[in-house]
């Protein structure tokens, strides 16, 4: 049966993790494409969408971010805001429950960022849409999922939509206002996790 990635999905999907996931409960490391990519920026402005526990915009805080952590899920981000309270970021993150679908910012960003976020729109569309909030010279960075074909959990399958390919992304980027600078895919396993995750990344820099 296909799920969709609406509001009452996420609710639900944040309050087993809740229940069922010490590390939503105690907080996880950043994803490690976020570490690795934006380690040579230059510190400003970031946005997280869909930040769901805060694992990313919390060390982006850390180190001096500005960022505007936005997620549609009340639960996942009660979670984030525990852990940024016992870390560095403390200050540097604001924390938006919204629908990405339809909030739009009231500025720029130097950096927007996106890491297997899932909206209630076509995937493609979605990084259609923050990658206009990215301000000339700043940087999007997509790290996104490339689903299998089998079910998830408990029979429930994404929609064909929620999967998109290296390709599908980078075509999506006009290359007179976008210098893509990482497009990547990598299988990559995660210590409890039975199914490898087939990781799709892709950095571009918005041209001034």
């Amino acid at each position: 049966m296909t799920h969709a990635f609406d509001k009452d999905y996420w609710d639900q999907h944040w309050q087993q993790r809740h229940t069922d996931s010490p590390t939503a409960r105690t907080g996880k490391p950043p994803n490690p494409y976020l570490v690795r990519e934006t380690g040579d920026l230059a510190v400003g402005s970031a946005l997280d969408a869909g930040c769901g526990v805060g694992a990313e915009a919390i060390w982006l805080a850390a180190r001096g971010w500005r960022v505007t952590a936005v997620d549609i899920a009340p639960e996942a981000l009660a979670l984030a805001a525990a852990h940024a309270a016992t870390s560095a970021a403390t200050g540097n993150v604001r924390w938006i429950e919204a629908d990405l679908t339809v909030w739009a910012p009231e500025a720029h960003f130097d950096l927007v960022t996106t890491n297997y976020a899932h909206p209630a729109m076509p995937q493609l569309a979605f990084y259609d849409r923050i990658s206009a909030w990215v301000a000339p010279g700043g940087t999007l960075l997509i790290v996104g999922h490339l689903h299998a074909p089998a079910a998830g959990a408990h029979g429930h399958y994404p929609p064909a939509e929620a999967s998109v390919t290296l390709a599908d992304i980078t075509a999506g980027l006009d290359r007179t206002r976008w210098e893509i600078t990482t497009a990547e895919e990598h299988v990559r396993t995660i210590p409890g996790r039975a199914v490898p995750l087939h990781d799709v990344v892709v950095r571009a820099t918005r041209r001034a």
